[in-house]
């Protein structure tokens, strides 16, 4: 054999590929090591380049110069309530919250306040109360704390006092300076979606305000501070929202919850102006963080989850505009019959500069919204004096990033943003000035809203300054590292090309061409004063097309082959191929999209002439086939829960276990002793043990009883048990792959509410009969054939001198688990967007809102099909007598060409929700390629490893 020759450092890259060969065995974790550095580096680069924080800090504060209506201001956030929950009238014509209807039909103004994804608490809030829209990585850093400085109204506040929830207050208290924002928050253990009615959430705010007002008579110093002007009063009521999840947005529940805070607001606002004398100086906004779909979740963009109410009334705002037509794409006035009252909408960062106008406090330095005018009662000069206090604080920001950006830039290589210059920002405002100095209101108000849309496009232009240039080192980078294992896969793997001539004495030129770019690079970085990510991303391509280059003798060998060939067979081939990944691109739109291709999987063997030589096999295929063809056309799992279906599920796999145990007993390869059949006894246990608890649980949440206590100690220990108990089972393939499948069935039976829980069964059928078909395909391309599957040990599959090069059918076998894989995430429509999440999955393990338990617990239910699929690509591997890397290098090549794919389909224009889907399936695509190196380890140590827990059994020791 060929010993290999690896001078230098950057051509340790070319050793690491090659793991197979003896010399090099120890590159095995080194290449994966760096095939994993390199995809963590384009994960990663997402977030610089689409997601980097849009904060910037040094801005003077800005305040309106003329006194303000009001001194004090409450804040009423519904959680989670839907504009047309609140506005929408009952069947019978009355108001479902009757005080609040009465509101905005007689003493206040209202409209819908537009979200923007994610539609999450934290970022709905950071919106609302310090008007500026959160970048996603924020809300991965801290749900509760900080992760970032920055400034809110309560922080201009002189006093604010909040009520409500210990995952929302405690992130503007601890974000405040000085010691003026107080908190008082229930336990997070009351957060219960099991419950007996989580409106007593709300019932213990409204409680809590009350006897805090009744105190303060008792105590002068807090009675003189609630006296004095810019106090904010914020009462956070969670109940709507944990009840919508619970229950639906459409349940009894929900709605009684609605009821239940119109009465408390009510109560409130008549205890305040009791408190304070009605002196009319309280301004009063009832709005929502989010809105909720009709399956009870919330996370992305469809309207009923962006679509929030907002109801102003008391100290200057506007009373109610009747009119007599207006214009609006929705038909919602109609269906709310309020067609005749002028609806003013808003972005929902307009709340804040509306809350600081009204009390008179400075506008948060980093607000980004434009204050809504309609909403005001007050003076022309007030409100043109106002919109000039918004320009200058939202120029504030633009002056202070683009500075930062012309700071960090050459100056023959800045390109400022042309249409603020320094002489047009001076223009803007002395133009503005002056209106309001000659009375000319309107115009100093017109003026001022194109200072603030021009601002906003300039901080947009210089927040995306480097886009282009990061992207385009990204790019370059992943069609390199493509190019590379393409050319690893050709070299070592097929006899595509000659035999390697090592020349010892190689050409040093390309190596000193290539340190001289990456010293170039660097140079210019350097004097730039550039993060130290953009060293990675812009030197990432110089080492890896140093090693391209260095198997220059390669592509030319494959150019020689390829010329030889017909040129139908090989345009045919490539079309084949770009169809393919088309196919996967396509699904992640369209799920349907899988439908198709598990069709046409069906019909495999037929256009082969396989079924020929395997009838009854071939027969079972097409059926799976069919039968999986069907779970992507049904709706996205969560929306409609159905428990009998996960019952039924359950029930099935275990009459499963008795055949499958009973045609084991029968077979050449009986279980070897008690042990075995113990742990098989037991894994079927587990199964009955966990329909049971889901069909329990279920009828007791349903009767408000909340989660017992036995059920959520049987799930966790059902979940702990599930990844040691297929060790303990044989290594015999069908043995070992089945136990795998039993014990992961009792977890996902768990974590079901409907449907999804028969997947896995259809999926690892399938995944069985792929090992099959796979052998067929061995022996019908007449490449050599090993023993019967039957007997087939995974213990004893690593004899290297067994392994074959590579044939063209197994780029067909490769597809086929991509595609899976991604059938597997998508089959049921786990992950098609954040908000088809369902809470209701995790409700056997616990019941108590918290965010990354419940997160992780969704994230295991969404990986379970993916390690099913990937133990079978393990038994595909083993049975085929391919190297554990040759199939899988493969594999790396088209999910990296899918990547690339949603690469530069990232877009960061048009909605709101085309912006996060393009984000998130490039992440998406990208985690799934990491996740498949790990996978690919873990199936390694699912199917070939074995504990031991007797010592009378003998068995062959890894």
């Amino acid at each position: 054999m060929e010993t290999s020759h690896c001078p230098g450092l950057l051509s340790l890259l070319q050793c690491w590929a090659l793991p197979w060969w003896p010399p090099v065995t120890m590159g095995v974790p080194v290449f994966i090591l760096a095939g994993l550095l390199v995809h963590f580096v384009f994960l990663a680069s997402i977030f610089d380049i689409y997601f980097s924080s849009p904060l910037v800090h040094g801005m003077t504060p800005q305040q309106t110069p003329l006194p303000p209506p009001a001194k004090r201001l409450v804040l009423f956030v519904a959680d989670g309530l839907r504009a047309d929950s609140l506005f929408e009238l009952n069947s019978n014509n009355t108001p479902q919250a009757p005080y609040l209807r009465a509101i905005l039909e007689n003493n206040g103004s209202w409209g819908i306040s537009h979200t923007r994804v994610p539609t999450e608490s934290r970022p709905g809030h950071v919106a609302l109360i310090a008007g500026f829209y959160e970048d996603v990585s924020a809300v991965a850093k801290g749900w509760k704390e900080n992760p970032v400085e920055f400034d809110s109204v309560f922080n201009e506040s002189k006093h604010t006092w909040s009520w409500g929830s210990p995952d929302i207050l405690p992130m503007f208290a601890k974000g405040a300076t000085g010691d003026h924002v107080y908190t008082f928050c229930y336990t997070a253990e009351s957060e219960d979606f099991g419950a007996q009615d989580a409106a007593e959430l709300d019932t213990w705010v409204f409680d809590h305000v009350k006897s805090f007002f009744n105190s303060s008579r008792s105590n002068q110093t807090l009675f003189s501070a609630l006296n004095e002007e810019k106090v904010v009063l914020f009462l956070h009521l969670l109940g709507i929202d944990t009840n919508g999840h619970a229950h639906r947005p459409y349940s009894k529940e929900y709605k009684e919850n609605i009821r239940k805070v119109d009465e408390g607001v009510e109560e409130i606002v008549s205890m305040l102006e009791s408190f304070y004398g009605n002196d009319g100086k309280t301004a009063y906004i009832l709005t929502s963080d989010h809105g909720m779909t009709d399956w009870g979740s919330h996370g992305a963009g469809h309207p009923s989850e962006t679509l929030t109410p907002l109801i102003a009334w008391g100290a200057g705002v506007n009373y109610p505009q009747e009119v007599t037509s207006q214009l609006f794409e929705d038909n919602f006035l109609k269906e709310w019959k309020l067609e005749n009252l002028k609806r003013m909408d808003v972005n929902q960062a307009d709340i804040a500069p509306l809350m600081a106008s009204l009390i008179g406090v400075p506008f948060p330095l980093n607000s980004v919204g434009t204050l809504p005018l309609e909403y005001l009662n007050n003076s022309d000069h007030f409100k043109a004096e106002s919109m000039f206090t918004n320009a200058v604080q939202v120029l504030e920001q633009f002056k202070v990033k683009m500075s930062q950006k012309k700071r960090t830039t050459l100056s023959f290589l800045f390109t400022p943003f042309k249409p603020l210059s320094d002489s047009e920002q001076i223009n803007f405002l002395k133009k503005a000035r002056l209106y309001i100095q000659q009375q000319k209101y309107s115009e100093a108000v017109s003026l001022c809203k194109t200072l603030i849309n021009l601002a906003l496009k300039g901080l947009s232009y210089y927040h995306t300054y480097d886009r282009l240039f990061l992207g385009l080192s990204i790019a370059v980078s992943f069609v390199g590292w493509t190019t590379y294992v393409i050319l690893v896969i050709i070299k070592t793997h097929t006899n595509l090309i000659k035999a390697a001539q090592i020349n010892n004495k190689e050409s040093t030129g390309p190596l000193y061409s290539f340190m001289f770019a990456g010293m170039i690079i660097a140079f210019f970085l350097l004097i730039q004063a550039s993060p130290w990510t953009y060293y990675v991303y812009c030197l990432l391509p110089v080492p890896i097309w140093y090693a391209v280059v260095r198997e220059l003798h390669v592509i030319q060998d494959l150019a020689a082959n390829l010329w030889s060939l017909p040129v139908g067979h090989s345009v045919g081939f490539l079309l084949i191929c770009i169809l393919g990944i088309e196919l996967l691109v396509f699904s992640f739109f369209y799920r349907s999209t899988l439908t198709v291709g598990l069709l046409v999987f069906a019909g495999w063997p037929v256009i082969t002439q396989m079924w020929v030589q395997a009838k009854r096999t071939t027969l079972i295929w097409t059926l799976l086939c069919v039968f999986l063809a069907v779970f992507p056309l049904m709706p996205v799992v969560g929306r409609e829960p159905n428990i009998p279906l996960v019952i039924v599920a359950g029930l099935t796999t275990l009459l499963i276990s008795c055949f499958s145990l009973a045609s084991f007993s029968r077979s050449e390869n009986k279980y070897r002793g008690k042990e075995d059949l113990k742990v098989y006894f037991y894994q079927m246990f587990s199964i009955a043990l966990s329909t049971y608890v889901v069909s329990s649980t279920h009828n007791s949440l349903k009767n408000k009883q909340g989660l017992p206590v036995f059920n959520q100690i049987v799930s966790w220990m059902t979940l702990a048990s599930s990844s040691a108990l297929p060790l303990l089972s044989p290594t015999l393939l069908f043995q070992r792959l089945f136990s795998i499948l039993l014990s992961l069935m009792a977890t996902y039976l768990l974590l079901s509410t409907g449907y999804e829980a028969l997947f896995p069964l259809v999926l690892s059928g399938l995944m069985l009969v792929w090992i099959q078909m796979e052998q067929e395909a061995l022996q019908h391309y007449g490449l050599s054939l090993r023993s019967k599957l039957a007997v087939f040990n995974f213990a004893y599959a690593t004899d290297i001198t067994q392994f074959r090069q590579l044939h063209l059918d197994d780029i067909r076998r490769s597809f086929f688990f991509v595609f899976f894989i991604v059938t597997a995430f998508f089959g049921t429509g786990n992950i098609a967007s954040v908000n088809s999440f369902d809470p209701a999955s995790v409700y056997c393990f616990l019941t108590v809102f918290s965010p990354f338990m419940m997160g992780g617990l969704l994230l295991l239910k969404v990986v379970i099909p993916f390690v099913l699929v990937s133990c079978a690509f393990e038994a595909v591997q083993v049975t085929t007598q391919l190297s554990s890397k040759s199939l899988f290098l493969i594999v790396l090549v088209i999910s990296d060409i899918m990547a690339l794919h949603f690469f530069f389909l990232v877009k960061d224009y048009g909605s709101w929700l085309d912006i996060g889907t393009s984000i998130s399936h490039y992440v998406l695509v990208m985690s799934l390629t990491i996740f498949m190196m790990l996978m690919n380890g873990l199936a390694q140590l699912l199917t070939t490893k074995r504990l031991e827990l007797s010592r009378r059994t003998k068995h062959h020791s890894m």
